[in-house]
């Protein structure tokens, strides 16, 4: 009985060897595709798990409806957002062991720097930081914590079956993927902002699995909570030329508020870099608990007012105030350090923004008294969205998916294309998430060939031809390596140590030193060679890791080769191939 199940754990770990070998390489789509279904699945049950502890919570303390935070009274609008800023103070003080970036920027700088590895304790992190961010009524957005904790569970699941760190990249953006696409009902926005945002990259192999992921949670999302209703419904809406030199004005000033808004979370988060952490959470709290005072409207996500607004249903001198208030509770939060996201916002302002243009317009310039409140509060809304963010393209469909409104694709190209040119090249803004980072000193710039080696991992371009022996061989068996082509000979000096690597052509020439000896004798492969032949101070790479990584370590230790291991049990060691710089080379070229 022992043996049978010694038998199957060991055709077990050849067959995953096998599948984390054909991950390795660039165009496992089959493979990858079952794994964004996978991911689709598993991201889909935690985001509705997340969001019914969000909501379920605030039918209890908001009489019975999600986001009613005007039912509070003063005292409360004040209570709430500093007692939810105490307590995930006490959560990072005591849990985080450091973590300070979550959100959607910590996956991107995770997918530049670590290789797309995300951490148990970061996804506790996020889950219950913003819940009780959004429940307390902080002015952030539930997408970006929905983003993380689609992308961190897709990451664990990766670093369990221990696949190789591309298909783990692949595998981030499928849960960034589902986090859009269940948090809005957006399927297409999920794959398109999962691909422009944090892959950075069009391909066919990320493009199938990220689109099942999408598509999988989505539906996950619908059977528990419904199809999400469009924002827009039932307005009839033409595009005319007419329109274009409105559609281009709300486009520049879209991106001079986008510039704005990042600017002021830069700045924020710039000047506090040396106030204690808990300390800023809780000024965070203190900041939205007295604008709340004023104007209750800036509490929590704000998809209730994002309806009235993009639905014309706020005066002018109302809206304005919520777009200023709106503004700066949320800089305070996201500048500040609350975990939630900036997404949802994003879109609230953009939509004030353009309802308080479309008013404006109306009120002085009675010419205009055709201007469409609503359609221009929706294009307000992807403008500040793409240039915030800058993801003119996921910003576009979003907002086609969330009013269910082709008409608006033109106007709506036009102003989130100008919005975007306006905030990066007038205003030199990058986005949000990439300037959040580099206000906490990190740089995740890297050029399109690291881009490439990323993709692929060493299992891929390794030479599987090798075989391993100790110090001391036979000359019949060094012919026999000869005869079968073996490309590489490892010889091991202990158990876990590898000494030398001999290549073929090494293996020549010694054969040449001793081809007058008998084949039955020993000869020692470190001691009695008299040419120094072969490689030695060489180091090992994971069979998990990527080219880039390869480049980085043979770089780091001025070598050319690296042998590709696995830890398969305590204290043993498995080599699978080796991997040289020129193949490396040959990969990219």
């Amino acid at each position: 009985m022992i043996s049978g199940k010694n038998n199957n754990i060991s055709w077990l770990s050849h067959k995953m060897d096998d599948l984390r070998i054909n991950l390795s390489q660039p165009d496992a789509l089959i493979q990858l595709a079952f794994l964004g279904l996978i991911s689709g699945l598993i991201s889909g049950i935690i985001i509705v798990a997340f969001r019914l502890l969000v909501e379920s919570s605030q039918i209890v303390l908001l009489q019975g409806i999600v986001e009613n935070f005007e039912v509070l009274s003063l005292e409360q609008r004040v209570i709430y957002p500093v007692v939810g800023s105490i307590f995930i103070a006490l959560l990072f003080r005591y849990f985080s062991k450091g973590i300070r970036v979550l959100g959607i920027a910590r996956v991107i700088e995770s997918m530049a720097l670590s290789q797309g590895y995300l951490s148990l304790r970061g996804f506790f992190l996020q889950f219950f930081g913003a819940a009780i961010a959004i429940i307390s009524g902080h002015s952030v957005g539930r997408e970006g914590p929905i983003v993380f904790l689609g992308a961190a569970s897709s990451s664990l699941l990766g670093q369990s079956l221990r696949l190789p760190n591309n298909s783990i990249r692949t595998l981030v953006g499928c849960g960034t993927a589902a986090g859009i696409a269940a948090s809005f009902d957006t399927p297409l926005a999920g794959v398109i902002f999962a691909l422009e945002v944090v892959m950075m990259e069009y391909t066919m192999v990320s493009f199938v699995p990220v689109i099942i992921a999408a598509v999988s949670a989505t539906w996950v999302s619908v059977f528990f909570f419904g199809h999400e209703p469009p924002i827009l419904s039932d307005i009839a809406y033409e595009a005319t030329l007419s329109d274009l030199p409105l559609v281009i004005l709300l486009g520049i000033i879209a991106g001079i508020f986008s510039a704005l808004f990042v600017h002021l979370i830069q700045l924020i988060s710039t000047k506090t870099q040396q106030i204690n952490f808990s300390a800023k959470l809780i000024s965070a709290g203190f900041i939205v608990g007295l604008i709340a005072m004023i104007e209750p409207g800036v509490m929590g996500v704000g998809y209730d007012s994002l309806v009235q607004i993009v639905s014309a249903n706020i005066l002018l001198d109302s809206l304005l105030l919520l777009l200023m208030f709106k503004l700066l509770a949320t800089v305070a939060c996201l500048g500040l350090g609350i975990p939630g996201g900036v997404v949802g916002p994003a879109l609230f302002l953009g939509a004030s923004l353009g309802g308080v243009f479309a008013l404006i317009i109306r009120l002085f310039f009675p010419e205009f008294d055709a201007v469409n409140i609503s359609i221009y509060s929706m294009l307000g809304m992807g403008a500040v969205m793409g240039a915030s963010l800058q993801a003119p393209l996921a910003a576009l469909i979003a907002m086609m998916e969330l009013t269910r409104m082709p008409e608006v694709i033109l106007p709506g190209m036009i102003t989130i294309v100008i919005a975007n040119l306006t905030a990066s090249e007038i205003f030199h803004k990058k986005s949000l998430f990439i300037s959040m980072l580099e206000s906490n000193g990190i740089d995740i710039t890297a050029n399109p060939v690291t881009q490439s080696l990323r993709r692929i991992g060493v299992a891929s371009v390794m030479n599987r031809s090798i075989l391993q022996t100790g110090p001391m061989i036979t000359i019949k068996n060094l012919n026999e390596c000869i005869s079968n082509e073996t490309q590489w000979l490892i010889i091991d000096a202990h158990e876990d140590e590898i000494e030398k690597i001999l290549a073929l052509g090494d293996l020549v020439l010694l054969s040449e030193q001793y081809k007058k000896n008998s084949t039955d004798e020993l000869i020692d492969l470190n001691l009695n060679l008299e040419h120094d032949i072969g490689l030695s101070s060489v180091t090992s790479i994971h069979l998990q890791a990527t080219l880039e990584e390869a480049l980085n370590k043979m770089n780091h230790f001025n070598i050319n080769m690296l042998y590709v291991r696995r830890v398969v049990a305590p204290g043993r060691i498995h080599i699978y191939g080796i991997v040289t710089r020129e193949q490396i080379e040959a990969s990219y070229h």
